[in-house]
């Protein structure tokens, strides 16, 4: 059967970096192809390649599309023949409606004029292809991540997609949002659509794919076929890093000392709507060298419960006390939070934790400017040592810590991401999704880094999705749902279905 998609010996250069070498992957008509490799092993490149985000010309190789040359000068012209690309952050307008998102610049008109009830009528045929349950009028910023992404998929289809390139599309799902996600993609294999799935999540990878192509460094170094042997995630790894990981984490004997933090009766209300309570009583505590977990589904209200501790930089009618080494501490705004000793790692590293276009120096000081100031004047070579110290001591890959964090892989703005927090010295680190989209390599490291700030007596807080990942590094578990903590669990007691049955628990309880 002749592929529907061939690159062909694909190379790219950036300056100082050759991103592809010698890349080739093929994708059959109706298949399910997943691409894989540690971040900055060219995936992402590969895709900007293919869709003409890198037009032809500024890459060595050659796309064959159906049987033909694929000289794409621009995104428009590959999906013209059916080439859809959604990336990992969605780009959907908010306060336009779902009709308004799908159809954008590809609007249906008769003599001009947009023809408003075809918009309607074929976003609503597209909603319920998709699974999404909603009315076409209603606002993309009244949705979750997950509908966001139906509605970005329902985008595609408007295009007559025949081949789908996913980049992480499940990154920031629930479970249950990323089976329904998954389910999708087999429908449209049935339906005669190839899809190229790029994602970190490797069991999501085992259960749909029909041949995995793994980069690593910027080369192929092999393509697996699941119909003909069984590929287990220990496989799939061993081809990404090269090598077999014993352990997803590292071992840690634990040094677990007094009450480091202390949350009482913490109670937040919506921003917009202050009638609405988004965290209701919440009691915490975090001890000095424990790394504390927070579970919970989606909306549970964890996020909330961090950023508003976090100087409330979320909701308003905020009530309760924070105590730092048992003395109250004011966390009214950020800078009295950081001066408290409390840091938080955002969920969105690159909307809310970077200035992307800023290099890793500039990144890395930014919370505590005065750590490399005189008399308020930044002193540019402490800037750098400060800086160069911390690439060294993360293990930040790039050339230099004048490098533009845009350019760097998720793992390593991940660490940037860190460096910043860490150079204000903190006694919490609160970590909000510490390891989205980012591969299983890079997640060792990040763990490393985690035990390693334990050790040093600070107390760590991780709100994570998901829950192998709080089960292997954290000392105790709490379980959030509808803005409570509906559960706690010492690491010995702690497993998925305790997790689970006590969310089900009180959503019983409630309901």
């Amino acid at each position: 059967m002749q592929p529907v998609l061939e690159m062909r010996g694909i190379s790219k250069s950036f300056p100082g970096v050759k991103a592809l070498n010698d890349v080739n992957l093929s994708v059959a008509p109706a298949e399910i192809h997943a691409l894989v490799g540690e971040n900055g092993a060219g995936k992402s490149t590969l895709m900007k390649v293919l869709s003409g985000v890198y037009p032809h010309g500024s890459y060595e190789g050659e796309i064959v599309y159906e049987g033909r040359p694929g000289h794409f000068r621009d995104i428009s012209d590959s999906e013209r023949l059916g080439i859809v690309i959604i990336h990992q952050e969605l780009a959907l307008v908010p306060f336009l409606t779902i009709a308004e998102n799908i159809f954008l610049g590809n609007e249906p008109a008769r003599f001009g004029i947009i023809d408003q009830d075809r918009v309607y009528t074929r976003a609503r045929e597209l909603l319920a292809t998709v699974g999404l349950n909603e009315s076409p009028d209603t606002l993309v910023t009244h949705l979750g991540v997950g509908k966001q992404q139906l509605v970005e998929i329902a985008k595609a289809l408007s295009k007559k997609v025949k081949l789908l390139i996913l980049d992480e599309p499940t990154a920031s799902l629930s479970e249950t949002d990323s089976e329904a996600l998954l389910r999708l993609l087999l429908r449209f294999k049935d339906q005669g659509i190839a899809s190229i799935l790029i994602s970190h999540k490797l069991n999501e990878i085992s259960k749909v794919a029909d041949r995995i192509t793994v980069l690593r460094d910027g080369t192929t170094v092999e393509t697996l076929d699941c119909r003909r042997e069984a590929v287990d995630e220990d496989r799939i790894i061993r081809g990404m890093v090269g090598r077999t990981l014993a352990s997803r984490y590292p071992t840690r004997e634990p040094k677990i000392g007094d009450v480091l933090m202390e949350v009482r009766d913490w109670t937040v209300h919506h921003p917009i709507h202050p009638d609405r309570t988004v965290v209701r009583g919440v009691n915490l505590t975090v001890r000095r060298g424990e790394i504390v977990g927070i579970a919970g589904l989606m909306g549970s209200g964890r996020t909330e419960l961090a950023m508003s501790i976090f100087g409330r930089s979320y909701g308003q009618g905020i009530g309760g006390t924070v105590r730092i080494d048992g003395a109250e501490v004011d966390v009214s705004t950020i800078d009295k939070a950081i001066a408290a000793g409390i840091a938080y790692v955002t969920e969105d590293r690159k909307q809310l934790g970077l200035v992307l276009g800023e290099d890793i120096a500039k990144n890395t000081t930014l919370a505590n400017l005065p750590g490399v100031s005189t008399a308020t004047v930044i002193d540019e070579d402490v800037e750098h040592r400060v800086a160069s110290g911390y690439r060294s001591k993360m293990r930040i890959r790039s050339f230099g810590v004048a490098q533009q964090t845009v350019n760097l892989s998720g793992g390593n703005q991940q660490k940037v991401v860190l460096s910043k927090w860490l150079f204000t010295q903190p006694k919490v680190l609160i970590l909000d999704e510490p390891t989205r989209g980012i591969d299983v390599g890079a997640k060792y490291e990040i763990y490393s880094i985690i035990n390693e700030l334990a050790e040093e007596g600070r107390g760590v807080l991780v709100i994570s999705s998901e829950m192998p990942e709080l089960l292997g590094l954290c000392d105790r578990i709490y379980v959030m749902n509808e803005g409570r903590f509906v559960g706690e669990f010492q690491r010995e007691e702690a497993s998925q279905e305790a997790i689970m049955r006590a969310i089900m628990r009180s959503k019983d309880l409630n309901g």
